[in-house]
Parts: structure tokens; C-alpha cells; sequence
């Protein structure tokens, strides 16, 4: 299953606070505040940045359990998520669990179960699994910041669209969950939860002036997933980068990464917690 350093999450987490659709997790806040249930569980929560989004928006949630395999990532999500816990006055406990084991997600009495940066890292039938574990347990959710396949980037460079779609192939590769949907992550998660009522806003990454740091980051991981996946490509891929570098030293760069928010809830499964 693939892991994320500390240091990754916490460069990319304000790029992903700012890109997040307000109205999707509106929604789900109007939703919750008519359901009696207040636990919610976080899927792959890594460091917390997800619970540090939502916590002060679902103030409906009073016990949040964040889920991962990581310890390390676990250690860190305790560490820093206590203070707002005492903070808010809730309870934000952490649990390691591995993730290919839907069976083992613990629901009972959830309200919500929520994601971020997830559902295009994993197969089409994890997440076929996830809706019929989300079914029978009523629960809503809460999927955001899953990559769309876009890539839009200033000053453009011609080989800019060759590398995405490089990229793109890498993103459709076994990410610990089988062969991921990728690009296509929340078609998918459409298709999973069909009869449900489901909303879906885009949440790009829009990134400039004093982004730099990430930019480069994005850059060199991009490249290393084209070379992944086209090897005999390698020198014009480096070359790319390059260039790309050169564009955010010199103050130049601009990038859109495309994403969106998805949420899904059953209108039959009454607010009071019983069928309507």
C-alpha cells in the first residue's frame, strides 16, 4: 500500500485546504445537522490533514476515528490533532487498520465516513466494496481532492501534455488497492453508489506566487512517474523537468492540478436514523 512522508503532507496540506469545494462540504454539514449520529471515521487520514479541514465545518461531529496504516503518519496526526481536539471538545481517536480490509471498518454508529486525496489510488472493485460497506451501515460521505486528469501549466511547454499523459498511465497503476481508477476516480465512485444522491465540485489545486516549493515537488514526481512508465523516454522526460524548474526559479510558473469533491448520501435513510 503506498505511503506518503510527513513532510509531503504538511507542504501539500494548504494547497489542498484552499482548493476545497465549500459547497460540497456544506452540503454534507446541512445533512448532518439533521441526523441524531455524530461519529465520523477518516479513511486513510495520514498526518490529519482532513479532520484539521473538516473540524471546525462539521462542528455535528463530536467523535472522529482516523484510520491508516502508517504508523509513523499516525504518530504524527496524534501529536498535532490533540490540541484541537481539547480544543473543540471532541474526541479524535487514531487506529491503525489496513485498508484492503473493508470488512474491518469500524461504522457502528458513524454518521459519516470521509476521504482525502483516496479514491483515485484505488480499484473499482475497492470501491464497489466501500459503497455496499457505506449502504449497509447508512452512512454518508465525504470523498475529496481525488485527481481528475488534469494538468494545465504556464509558461506552457510543448512536451507539458506527452508528460501528463504519462502521468496519467502511472495513475492507473496497482497502488496497493489493484489496478487504480486514477483519472477516472470519481466516475467510478458515481457508478458505486448509483440510487444515492451524490454531489460532485471541482476542488483544483491553483498554484503561483509562493508555491514554489510544492511546484517542484509536483515536477519531480511527475517526471519520475513518466520515466516509470516510459523508461525509453527518460532524456526528453528530464529535459522536461528542467525546463519546468527553470519556469518556478524564475517566478514564472503557474500550474492548475485538477480535482474534485464528491459526496453521496441515501435520501431513503431518514435524518432521524431510521428509513424514511
Amino acid at each position: 500500500m503506498e505511503s506518503f512522508s510527513p513532510d509531503w503532507l504538511a507542504l501539500r496540506e494548504p494547497a489542498d485546504h484552499a482548493a476545497r469545494a465549500s459547497d460540497v462540504t456544506a452540503e454534507v454539514a446541512a445533512r448532518l445537522r439533521r441526523r441524531p449520529l455524530t461519529r465520523a471515521l477518516d479513511l486513510a487520514g495520514g498526518a490529519g490533514s482532513n479532520i484539521r479541514y473538516l473540524l471546525p465545518r462539521l462542528p455535528q461531529i463530536r467523535h472522529w476515528t482516523l484510520v491508516d496504516h502508517d504508523v509513523a503518519l499516525l504518530d504524527v496526526a496524534r501529536r498535532t490533532l490533540q490540541p484541537l481536539a481539547r480544543a473543540h471538545h471532541v474526541v479524535i481517536e487514531m487506529r491503525r487498520l489496513d485498508l484492503t480490509d473493508l470488512a474491518a471498518l469500524p461504522l457502528d454508529g458513524c454518521a459519516l465516513v470521509t476521504s482525502s486525496a483516496l479514491l483515485d489510488l484505488v480499484s473499482a472493485s475497492w470501491m464497489a466494496s466501500l459503497a455496499r460497506r457505506c449502504r449497509q451501515a447508512r452512512v454518508d460521505v465525504l470523498c475529496t481532492l481525488s485527481y481528475d486528469g488534469r494538468i494545465a501549466c504556464e509558461p506552457h511547454e510543448a512536451d507539458d501534455e506527452r508528460v501528463r499523459a504519462l502521468v496519467n498511465a502511472h495513475q492507473r497503476t496497482d497502488k496497493g488497492f489493484g489496478p487504480a481508477v486514477g483519472p477516472d476516480a470519481v466516475r467510478v465512485a458515481e457508478a458505486a453508489f448509483a440510487g444515492w444522491e451524490t454531489l460532485v465540485s471541482t476542488s483544483d489545486w491553483q498554484l503561483g506566487p509562493g508555491t514554489e516549493a510544492l511546484q517542484r515537488e509536483l515536477v519531480t514526481g511527475w517526471a519520475a512517474a513518466a520515466r516509470a512508465i516510459a523508461p525509453d523516454e527518460a532524456d526528453r522526460i528530464d529535459a522536461w523537468r528542467s525546463r519546468r524548474v527553470a519556469h518556478i526559479d524564475a517566478g514564472h510558473s503557474r500550474i492548475i492540478v485538477g480535482h474534485q469533491d464528491f459526496a453521496a448520501w441515501d435520501e431513503q435513510f431518514g435524518v432521524d436514523g431510521a428509513l424514511g
